[in-house]
């Protein structure tokens, strides 16, 4: 385990006063999580010293900038043990990715009568492209159950997948009910019935180890500014044979190797889907957070979260009329999704907001999700490295006040 105060003195905005003599308590990193200094630093570098375009240029600044952004790709490409470098594609998010593979993917081979399995715990990314792709192409989509207590029901895939369904594409944690699902087991139904699958690692990626050889997905999603990276940059990983199959997203610079007045061939993998200048200071930051991640050791930050949230959950528990949403605190990821008696959570927020707490409120683009469970909003508190049991005190205090607040019995 990481000595939790070395790592806050990382993160510079957690000195910030959000008000003059309240100081910032930030429970909102599964919606963006903040930047330590070393991923801000290797952005700063590369602006001030070495800031040029990529892979075209062949003076010094150009050939420098071109290194570090493909030094970035190999390090993303080692976090998630992909194959090859080939098989890491920089998106803008993982919103984006999603769009890719429906776009690429989707529109080549999905058509009328296939089907595409998704989850009800799905944000919006992994639900509204296959939306546009199957009323464009006459397909089906089908959404697996979950329980009462945010589980998905698994025993019931066999009534979900079949010989029709073509890709399975779902999330490795819910951004809303904090469940870690069986990724590995839900990939191998999805193959037995011939389907593809595809993960949304949105939550996972920042916070626990993947390994997309034993995982054997064929197509994964994350972004960096929820893994201490920037904004602007996401990841896409395929499997090399699919991406190899699949036509541009894109058109236009850097994804082509020959274009005439007749047509243009595609560049090889994987900047066949990186047209025009590319991300480079986000690439290179993002390959800076992963090598934050590296030196606290995924596992240790996975560890220090499950022992954060099973803290919060114990203690949010106890705040009367209060509801945690989501599965017990071994199935659950770093955060805590709520409600408080009748008091709407944007209202919370801004109780909480008066104390320094920034937390989520709303539906968390999980709008479905929010209507299966029949509430228009939850409040979510989340948590990460530099997350400590006094903030979590100071959440549970202030929801204490909340109560008195709006006078609740």
């Amino acid at each position: 385990m990481f000595n939790v105060e070395d790592v806050r003195r990382d993160f510079p905005i957690l000195d910030t006063e959000v008000y003059p003599g309240v100081p910032l308590v930030y429970l909102d990193s599964a919606a963006s999580s903040q930047k330590p200094t070393s991923v801000i630093a290797a952005m700063d570098d590369y602006y001030i010293h070495y800031h040029a375009n990529i892979h075209r240029g062949v003076h010094r600044l150009s050939e420098l900038a071109t290194s570090a952004y493909e030094l970035a790709r190999q390090k993303v490409a080692r976090f998630i043990n992909a194959p090859t470098t080939e098989e890491v594609v920089f998106v803008g998010n993982a919103t984006e990715a999603f769009n890719l593979v429906a776009y690429s993917w989707g529109r080549t081979n999905i058509g009328p009568g296939d089907e595409i399995l998704l989850t009800e715990m799905e944000h919006h990314a992994n639900i509204v492209p296959w939306q546009i792709l199957a009323r464009e192409k006459g397909a089906t989509i089908r959404y697996l159950p979950i329980r009462d207590d945010g589980t998905l029901l698994v025993e019931r895939l066999d009534e979900f997948l079949n010989k029709r369904t073509r890709l399975f594409s779902f999330t490795g944690v819910s951004n809303v009910l904090g469940t870690i699902n069986p990724v590995t087991e839900l990939v191998e139904a999805a193959h037995a019935v011939g389907a593809l699958a595809m993960v949304d690692a949105a939550q996972t990626a920042p916070h626990m180890s993947i390994d997309v050889q034993a995982l054997n997905c064929d197509f994964l999603a994350f972004s960096s500014h929820k893994m201490c990276g920037p904004t602007g940059i996401g990841v896409l990983y395929g499997k090399r044979e699919l991406l190899e199959a699949m036509p541009p997203f894109l058109g236009g610079g850097d994804m082509i190797r020959r274009v005439t007045l007749e047509g243009f061939t595609t560049n090889d993998l994987p900047w066949k889907f990186e047209a025009g200048t590319p991300r480079i200071a986000e690439a290179i930051g993002l390959g800076a957070a992963v090598d934050y991640l590296n030196h606290l050791g995924i596992d240790a930050v996975h560890a220090h979260e499950q022992t954060i949230t099973q803290y919060a959950l114990e203690s949010l528990s106890e705040v009367p009329g209060l509801s945690l949403l989501g599965p017990p605190g071994s199935l659950h990821g770093g955060l805590a999704s709520f409600t408080l008696g009748g008091v709407h959570p944007h209202d919370i927020a801004e109780v909480l907001d008066k104390k320094g707490i920034a937390i989520r409120a709303g539906h968390h683009c999980a709008m479905p999700l929010h209507q299966k469970l029949g509430i228009p909003a939850s409040a979510r508190a989340s948590f990460y490295v530099h997350t400590t049991f006094e903030e979590v005190d100071q959440l549970t205090a202030a929801l204490h006040h909340t109560r008195s607040v709006f006078r609740l019995n």
